[in-house]
């Protein structure tokens, strides 16, 4: 269940900047944002990932690098709330300010391709399986390091990223967060609901009466939060659950339509390719080739 959106405070007098582990039943379950820098690396756990306005199944490898002050979150599934010991989510993320070596440390000469990448991270970064393995391997030995040599680490890190070309953009182009901590009850009661009953026929009349709005006026504040409409959010849900059920359980095209909320496979295929620029089909085979 996605609780409410915070702001993080993530300042520690004890270093420059924070590496964690995260080994947990669940990742945190909290909608948030806050003004540092994050590489985020999940070794074991899949659910939903929400970064901005982009929506997607995320699952082991899933590796990303996203600016300041964009609101996340990773969505553990269902089974990981219900207690199942034998189920653990195990993650590695870093936080870093943008002066935490200095105030004017990112604008020398030297820095320029580094300083571009800060740049990028503004819409957040996604990079592929075999990066994010060697990614991973870099984090790992981070954490067991102290002092310089963890200083040295951490931009060892970032001047391989810096240099990778093979990577995606994650939200949309001009993506600025619109939301407000004091008004983000209304946001957090549409997301929970739209999470619980996406498999159901969801009507704009009971979401709308959920946070007491008119239809027009959700309408309206939908689109101003999250730069897409709320037909759009619950389709990308839909659409990131069906692509793991396409990958992980390799069902027939028609049950995972059913499965996923849509009344009809024209729908459903239609919805898919708009999303994802593939069927369903070529997903999973493209998928299962892989």
């Amino acid at each position: 269940m996605i609780k409410k959106l915070l702001k993080k405070s993530l300042e520690t007098p004890l270093s420059s900047f924070v590496i964690k582990e995260l080994m947990e039943p669940h990742f945190d379950p909290n909608w948030h944002f806050h003004p540092h820098y994050q590489l985020f690396t999940v070794i074991k756990g899949t659910g939903t990932r929400f970064i901005g306005d982009d929506i997607r199944h995320f699952e082991e490898g899933d590796t990303v690098f996203i600016g300041p002050n964009i609101p996340h979150l990773w969505q553990n599934d269902k089974l990981y709330f219900e207690g199942n010991p034998k189920l653990k989510t195990h993650g590695i993320v870093i936080y870093f300010s943008e002066d935490f070596l200095g105030r004017d440390f990112f604008e020398k000469p030297e820095m320029q391709q580094l300083k571009q990448l800060l740049n990028r991270s503004s819409q957040g970064i996604q990079f592929n399986q075999i990066f994010s393995k060697v990614l991973q391997k870099e984090m790992k030995i981070l954490l067991n390091e102290t002092g310089f040599k963890q200083i040295l680490g951490l931009m060892s890190i970032l001047e391989k990223i810096s240099k990778n070309i093979d990577y995606k953009l994650i939200t949309s182009f001009g993506y600025i967060n619109n939301h407000k901590v004091s008004e983000t009850n209304r946001m957090q009661k549409v997301h929970e609901y739209v999470l619980s009953n996406f498999k159901s026929q969801i009507k704009l009349t009971q979401i709308a009466a959920l946070i007491n709005m008119s239809e027009a006026a959700f309408c309206r504040y939908f689109k101003n939060r999250t730069n897409k409409t709320f037909s759009t959010f619950i389709a990308e849900i839909r659409i990131g659950y069906a692509c793991k059920l396409l990958i992980k359980a390799n069902k027939n095209i028609a049950i995972v339509a059913a499965e996923s909320g849509f009344n009809t496979v024209s729908n459903f295929n239609k919805q898919f390719k708009e999303i994802t620029k593939k069927t369903p089909l070529q997903y999973q085979k493209e998928f299962l080739r892989s």
